[in-house]
């Protein structure tokens, strides 16, 4: 199944995590670290109140930093921050899902050093991987494995989906320190 066609069948929950998770593999980007967003995580849970979703992530936008307007990557990782919905709805959460796999797969291609063949991240959410760049077709296999965990697993799935993003986060983590070693 694509990823286009996970997303879509995804309920609430799973939408949350799926954009929450590519949100927090790209917080590196924002200068945070590997507890920024885990209290978001655990505002997902089945006995986590109705407004803590809002209320932690209020608080996870405190702790980032604002987008570097001359940084395309960060700019992209800083909108899917700032269009998280503030409540937990079906609706606002498939789009901002949808919104954050596209940006997350994007940002690992501005960051890849080797060439994506595709001439856009669509054609990798709708299943043709054909000259897929290695850290495009990483970010790809973790953003399935998120949305096929908590399909399978519910609440339970949400430790799973936590590592995949945890190991995702570290890979980008070393990507944005050789490249800002590169430049600097």
């Amino acid at each position: 199944m694509s990823l286009v066609e996970l997303i879509a069948q995804a309920d609430e929950r799973g939408l949350a995590a799926s954009g929450l998770a590519c949100l927090d593999r790209c917080v590196p980007l924002l200068g945070g670290d590997d507890e920024t967003l885990r209290p978001v995580w655990a505002s997902l849970g089945d006995d986590a109140g109705a407004g803590e979703w809002g209320e932690r992530l209020e608080q996870a936008r405190g702790k980032l930093d604002a987008a570097d307007a001359g940084d395309e990557a960060v700019t992209l990782a800083h909108r899917m921050l700032e269009a998280a919905p503030a409540e937990r709805s079906a609706a606002e959460v498939r789009v901002w899902a949808d919104a954050c796999s596209v940006a997350s797969l994007q940002i690992h291609r501005l960051l890849d050093t080797a060439q994506d063949e595709a001439s856009s991240v669509d054609s990798r959410r709708e299943g043709r991987t054909d000259g897929m760049s290695p850290l495009v077709a990483a970010e790809l296999r973790r953003q399935v494995i998120v949305l096929e965990v908590l399909a399978g697993h519910g609440p339970a799935g949400l430790r799973r989906a936590l590592e995949v993003s945890t190991e995702g986060r570290r890979v980008l983590r070393a990507v944005v320190s050789r490249r800002s070693r590169q430049r600097g």
